[in-house]
């Protein structure tokens, strides 16, 4: 770690914690940055520096006084970034996507961590909504909890194991409404739930970027291949790579099946949208039929009502009893051909 810093405050309002950690402890009553390394060179402790938002100037200032990589720094301050792992030099740089699960909206949150792993020094950039690392810091501070001694290394475990063990958490909630889902779709409901299953399935694929790149990162720390981790650490570090591979295979199996479950909603819609249709023409058609048959008398009167002074008939006297049970009759053969040809 670099001796020389500021004696200025470094990082501003986006710290939120600033810590010292020795023979797995925390120093008490550090009020700055210069305090903390001063601390850390005395005990031989690791110091823990966390940042929240952070806009450029802030987190310069740290990366001035830490000796952080320029290209790392640029990565942690506008997020977006895929879940990585890499190494500067003698630092390793990791950015994971913790997860929550919004159940009344359905949807996916996503947040981002940056971590900066030094010999004695950890610095956490957080971007989004996630208790993380303030539980990962409950349990640094908690004089119960035994946590393994890696050094500043297991705050970058407990990290990655909070974040996988959301995944899982959050892969369960996701499969609880994939089959509320399934069950609507092959319930008795005609309705169609397209728009819903849509909605999963952008929320899936925003999980899956979560999860998916975060397999490689945590095979490099299993095999050892980053500064300052450890090899009798890579055991835990295997147990969080079981995890994010079950909640990667997950992942994949839901979008798969919420795809399948897609098709069978869209032929559903599809074979209502046709009885609906064949129903409608059944209607048209028994129209057509009563309309046909209604234009004889309307014919019939027309043609008597024009008020002609000589038409015949007119003054016979068996005229209109004819002419009403001649226009019977023929309605009556309509209606039984139109019966007979399946429009009545």
């Amino acid at each position: 770690m670099p001796d020389a810093v500021r004696a200025t405050p470094v990082g501003g309002d986006a710290v939120v914690d600033l810590a010292v950690y020795a023979d797995g402890r925390r120093v008490p009553d550090l009020a700055s940055l210069d305090e903390a390394l001063a601390a850390v060179r005395e005990s031989g402790g690791f110091l823990w520096l966390g940042l929240a938002q952070p806009t450029d100037a802030q987190i310069g200032e740290v990366a001035d006084a830490l000796g952080l990589p320029e290209l790392a720094v640029e990565d942690a301050v506008s997020a977006h970034q895929r879940p990585k792992l890499e190494v500067y030099g003698d630092l390793t740089f990791m950015v994971l996507r913790p997860v929550g699960y919004l159940e009344r909206e359905e949807m996916v949150e996503v947040a981002e961590v940056a971590v900066f792993l030094g010999a004695d020094f950890v610095v956490t950039v957080r971007h989004g909504p996630s208790d993380v690392l303030a539980r990962v810091r409950r349990e640094m501070d908690d004089p119960g909890t035994e946590l393994p001694d890696f050094g500043p290394s297991v705050v970058l475990y407990r990290v990655a194991d909070l974040v996988v063990d959301q995944y899982e958490q959050v892969v369960g909630e996701l499969e609880r409404d994939i089959d509320e889902i399934e069950g609507e779709v092959f319930g008795p409901d005609d309705a169609d739930h397209s728009e819903r299953i849509y909605k999963l399935k952008d929320e899936i694929a925003a999980f899956q970027r979560a999860v998916a790149p975060l397999t490689r990162p945590i095979e490099q720390l299993v095999a050892a291949q980053a500064p300052h981790v450890r090899e009798d650490s890579t055991h835990h570090f295997r147990d969080v790579q079981d995890h994010v591979l079950r909640a990667a295979e997950s992942v994949d199996l839901m979008d798969r099946q919420l795809s399948a479950v897609l098709e069978v909603n869209t032929a559903r819609v599809t074979v209502v949208q046709n009885r609906i249709s064949l129903r409608q023409n059944e209607d048209m058609r028994k129209i057509s039929a009563w309309a046909a048959i209604g234009l004889v008398p309307t014919a019939v009167a027309g043609v008597f009502g024009m008020n002609f002074r000589h038409m015949p008939g007119l003054s016979w006297e068996w005229g209109f009893p004819v002419t009403m049970g001649l226009t019977a009759v023929f309605c009556l053969v309509l209606f039984r051909a139109f019966r007979r040809n399946g429009w009545l």
